[in-house]
């Protein structure tokens, strides 16, 4: 779901040609580099970025008041940072994108494992290079781009993968003894120096692995094995981490958050029209669909107020989360189910339905976490009440609550509507009729149009039918009116003569 984006956020210091043609440790010299810590780089860059009013991280959005200056004194106080929050809260994006604020071009010695600062050797190798060929040692220059390492901890990550190991096959091929350091082969932390270095769910690594990154954010130095060689590098933790009481899976040992510089708790969207934008901006939409299929800003508030829902559910688990990634897949779906009938009536061009909200339920299943209650009713069924919520929800932002009418006594808006019901059969609206079909049957329920015109004026004329399909939808949850899902058609019918009719299936089957 998150990219890193390529295009800096800040404007770049002027290029040092002479420097970025300095293919020496000699020519590196001349042209009057200073050697720089990853940490210094953020902060300088970030200062700049500030003085200069730039955004610091684009497409993060919701963050603007509440992480992002957090993360802002973090860089500015030269920490380590640990992103703590739920799952689909754009932490990694945030990692990612942190390579913007670094130099966009530093020299290493050429061949170097460990991306070494020419001016400050590490290992023996870089040493016995610079003792060898002095000033003529070369040099390359490393893209910011290619400054960041990711690895996802899993219990099956050791030490080794981490920090390093001697390796039997380089002591056997270069006939070395293992006392000699240049058996070791180095971990991916290592690897990474000079790098940002990002650690994805940090619970999950195994207590002892934990362990070994105490130096390492401490003292910034590396022990391996038996070895009394210390390597001190210059890396950038991040880390990601969900509650601790998330899952019994594991913790981040205290120890270790006692290290870690910063920790940051992030947070979902917190009104509807800011997840909105979120969904927009990150949904995956063909052209096709963009161009041809019109989802108007009922259907696009429904979608963002199902995760609102789930978030609240008796029947999800509130310390598992609910992803964002919930209302970009329910986007998609719902982009895709009008699209799928837009072609199977070969239509040019069609409107999303409050029907196809039934097209998302795929979509929804795979994204909440249920509690027993909710393995009780089924994904499906969980997922089509969460739907039935944030319909009868959206409703009363725009239309008096039938509930409170009752007691009031006073007359119901709802009447025309609820008397035509009375006087009708039922109205059958089919999922896959054409656009003539679908606009016909909702102007043939009286007082519906009308309605609508009066409760929501600023609503955009092409969206007046899905206005009328969905106070149907939602007068059924308030429990105004029957429906029934049908296979290939939601019927809406008096709410009284369906309760007959139920009756009266009840009293054949028990005869």
């Amino acid at each position: 779901m998150y990219s890193v984006f390529q295009i800096s956020c800040i404007p770049d210091p002027p290029i040092n040609f002479k420097r970025m043609k300095a293919a020496t440790l000699g020519d590196l010299k001349r042209s009057g580099y200073k050697s720089k810590t990853i940490k210094d780089e953020l902060r300088d860059n970030l200062i700049i970025a500030i003085k200069n009013k730039e955004p610091i991280f684009k497409g993060i959005l919701g963050y603007e008041d509440t992480v992002i200056p957090d993360l802002e004194r973090a860089i500015l106080s030269r920490h380590n940072i640990n992103l703590l929050g739920l799952r689909g809260q754009a932490k990694t994006r945030i990692a990612r994108q942190m390579t913007e604020l670094l130099d966009e071009w530093v020299p290493v010695i050429k061949g170097s494992e460990l991306n070494e600062d020419p001016l400050k050797p590490l290992t023996r190798y870089a040493k016995d290079l610079i003792a060898e060929k002095g000033n003529d040692t070369p040099i390359e220059w490393l893209h910011r781009n290619d400054r960041y390492s990711e690895k996802l901890a899993t219990p099956d990550v050791s030490v080794a993968d981490l920090i390093g190991d001697v390796d039997p096959i380089k002591a056997a091929n270069l006939k070395l003894s293992y006392a000699d350091d240049r058996v070791i082969h180095f971990g991916i932390i290592p690897r990474s120096n000079r790098c940002i270095f990002v650690i994805n769910e940090l619970p999950d690594l195994q207590a002892r692995i934990q362990v070994a990154l105490f130096n390492i954010l401490q003292e910034g130095d590396i022990q391996i094995r038996g070895f009394k060689v210390r390597i001190s590098l210059d890396v950038e933790f991040i880390f990601t981490a969900n509650p601790e009481d998330y899952t019994n899976r594991g913790s981040i040992v205290t120890p270790l958050k006692d290290r870690i510089g910063s920790q940051i708790l992030t947070h979902y969207p917190k009104t509807i029209e800011l997840s909105r934008q979120i969904t927009q901006q990150e949904a995956r939409l063909t052209q096709e669909q963009r161009d041809f299929v019109s989802i108007g800003s009922i259907l696009q508030d429904l979608i963002e107020q199902v995760a609102y829902e789930a978030r609240q559910s008796e029947y999800v688990d509130a310390k598992s989360g609910v992803s964002a990634r919930l209302t970009i897949a329910a986007y998609e779906n719902l982009a895709s189910t009008a699209e799928r009938r837009m072609m199977m009536n070969n239509e040019s061009r069609t409107i999303a339905r409050v029907g196809d909200l039934w097209g998302v339920v795929p979509a929804i299943n795979g994204k909440i976490e249920l509690v027993y209650e909710g393995e009780q009713e089924g994904a499906a069924m969980v997922a089509q009440h969460l739907i039935g919520k944030a319909l009868r929800t959206y409703f009363l932002l725009f239309f008096p609550d039938p509930s409170k009418l009752k007691k009031k006594k006073t007359p119901s808006p709802y009447q025309a509507v609820l008397d035509w019901f009375s006087s009708n059969d039922a109205l059958d609206l089919m999922l896959n009729a054409d656009e003539f079909q679908y606009r016909q049957s909702l102007d043939s329920v009286e007082g519906l149009a009308r309605l609508v015109e009066t409760h929501m004026p600023k609503l955009d004329k092409k969206d007046k039918h899905t206005a009328m399909e969905f106070v149907l939808h939602a007068l059924a949850e308030h429990s105004q009116i029957g429906k029934s899902m049908l296979e290939r058609s939601i019927q809406f019918k008096d709410l009284f003569g369906s309760m007959f009719a139920a009756n009266e299936l009840e009293g054949d089957e028990s005869a």
